[in-house]
């Protein structure tokens, strides 16, 4: 995202724990309530009861009180349960404790190598032309392919990778990919791409009616209905421009 893109008071990402981080730019009850609506179109019901932890280490001046009942409340709100917090300014430590959330680091969050023991001293001195040893690249995810239709109440995350959906997503049904999202079927449910702030994702449908689209954190919601243009249509959805615009466009496959 550019620098000149608008600071969201709260944003989330995925860790190797499997649990959900929400990065917080404020600690403000009211404030996140703003957010989230904006962000989750008013869908009290956008996640399916996934942990969370709070990550204060983003924030750009520490407050003096933390309304632990209040940040509880507003996430249970949207099905989100708040087990841990990180970075959290040590005066605060002792009230995340008695809201029941546990102190963790960036290890445990999966953010940090795992430390590495001291190379032992060398028995001999090297070599005078030492071989010259190249670290092999990683290799890429591959492309997560799924063949059937996703039904209502069902999620997919390709963790790394792109998502392409061959049978189509039911309404209900949830599709999540740190890549791109290409769908093949009907789109009915939600789609999520850029998961984990990539954002160059889209999302690619030949058949487009979803109920919420997202691109590296950006939302649309369509309660009022998808526009004429693309409904029932191929279309993508991508961010566009330095304010990283949400845009829903039509496609000509033939």
């Amino acid at each position: 995202m550019s620098a000149s893109a608008p600071v969201r008071p709260i944003e989330f990402r995925n860790t190797t724990l499997g649990a959900t981080v929400a990065m917080l730019q404020a600690t403000e009850p009211p404030a996140l309530a703003d957010a989230l609506h904006k962000m989750l179109g008013g869908m009290p019901d956008f996640f399916n009861g996934e942990a969370v932890i709070l990550d204060f280490s983003t924030l750009p001046e520490v407050p003096p009180t933390i309304d632990w009942a209040g940040l509880n409340s507003l996430l249970r709100r949207y099905r989100l349960q708040p087990i841990g917090v990180f970075g959290l300014p040590p005066q605060h430590a002792e009230g995340a404790r008695r809201a029941g959330l546990a102190e963790l680091d960036a290890a445990a969050l999966g953010d940090r190598p795992a430390p590495q023991a001291p190379a032992p001293a060398p028995a001999a001195p090297p070599s005078p032309a030492p071989a010259v040893a190249h670290a092999p690249q990683a290799a890429a995810q591959p492309t997560m392919f799924v063949d059937r239709l996703l039904r209502s109440g069902q999620q997919i995350y390709a963790r790394g990778t792109d998502l392409v959906i061959v049978g189509g997503v039911s309404p209900g049904a949830e599709v999540i990919a740190d890549g791109s999202i290409h769908c093949y079927g009907p789109l009915r449910g939600r789609a999520i791409a850029g998961a984990q702030g990539d954002n160059k994702a889209r999302i690619i449908a030949s058949n487009f009616g979803p109920e919420l689209v997202s691109i590296s954190g950006v939302f649309r919601t369509f309660e009022r209905g998808i526009p004429e243009a693309v409904a029932g249509r191929a279309a993508q959805v991508r961010l566009h421009g330095t304010e990283n615009t949400l845009n829903i466009e039509a496609l000509q496959l033939d």
